[in-house]
């Protein structure tokens, strides 16, 4: 069980005037490659939560254990080799001269030698679609998809576990999404890597995860797999939270066509819904 997070409370300015609580009683257990989902509003707790996973944040009270690590403890270096985090625009915190220098920033500091650190920054790139006729560049020549995509690079080249990945997507056309989360979808295949996104997009989340966790006012509001979250929109609902728009439609047109499964929740599965029931 590499992540359990048990009993996890974190205030922000703890004693002062503005106090304040952003995460209460919160238990997670998490298996080695798993793909989870966690939606919830501005202000659930999310950031704040997966912060915790390679000890940015440090639990005000209850415990954050990662394969077996406690990020209580002072010397998180192997946890942080272990735990990648992909914050929101990642493109922001590019600096280096070139590609490769910034691909390498993190692999430099590992001491590994240049052979395997050439050989990491091809993989990496490889792994997010990367050409490698780019490498001399500056990244700030390159596209919002194409940053996007080194800053990512520059995480898996570290070999994490665990990928967290916080809205990896903000701010791009559908094409850059789809192919973003293409990349990250063959990551979790080929590697096994544990996945944890962090989205406000409910399709993206029911394409993608195996599970969702729901976040609310700083605690777990639900969590199940990815089917039963979305197969009750009214639990959803009393947070101000939806399910994916495919799932209405589905429901009104199975009050027409009883026969039609209501229980989609992609555009994929509905159009096979659709061709079937209509080829029946």
């Amino acid at each position: 069980m590499p992540i359990i997070i048990e009993n996890l409370h974190y205030t922000y300015m703890g004693g002062g005037p503005f106090e304040k609580n952003a995460l209460h009683d919160v238990n997670i257990k998490i298996d080695d490659g798993s793909f989870i989902g966690i939606i919830g509003h501005t202000g659930s707790g999310k950031s704040t939560l997966i912060q915790h996973l390679n000890g940015i944040l440090k639990p005000t009270k209850g415990s954050v254990v990662i394969n077996s690590i406690d990020t209580k403890q002072k010397n998180l270096k192997e946890l942080r080799q272990q735990v990648g985090i992909v914050f929101q625009y990642p493109e922001h915190q590019l600096f280096e001269e070139t590609v490769k220098k910034d691909i390498s920033f993190g692999l430099l500091k590992q001491g590994l030698s240049q052979d395997e650190i050439d050989r990491r920054i091809i993989s990496a790139m490889q792994s997010v679609g990367l050409d490698e006729d780019i490498l001399e560049k500056s990244p700030f020549e390159l596209s919002g998809g194409q940053k996007r995509r080194v800053a990512i690079a520059g995480v898996v080249a570290m070999k994490p576990q665990i990928l967290v990945l916080d809205e990896p997507t903000a701010g791009l056309d559908p094409r850059g999404r789809d192919e973003i989360f293409g990349y990250i979808t063959k990551l979790h295949n080929e590697s096994n890597m544990t996945i944890i996104l962090v989205s406000h997009s409910m399709e993206d989340i029911a394409r993608l995860t195996e599970r969702v966790i729901v976040m609310n006012e700083g605690t777990i509001f639900m969590d199940k797999p990815s089917k039963e979250i979305y197969a009750q929109p009214e639990q959803l609902e009393k947070i101000g939270l939806s399910a994916p728009q495919i799932t209405y439609l589905m429901k009104k047109l199975k009050a027409v066509y009883p026969g039609i499964n209501e229980n989609i929740f992609t555009v994929e599965d509905a159009v096979k819904e659709l061709v079937k029931f209509l080829n029946h």
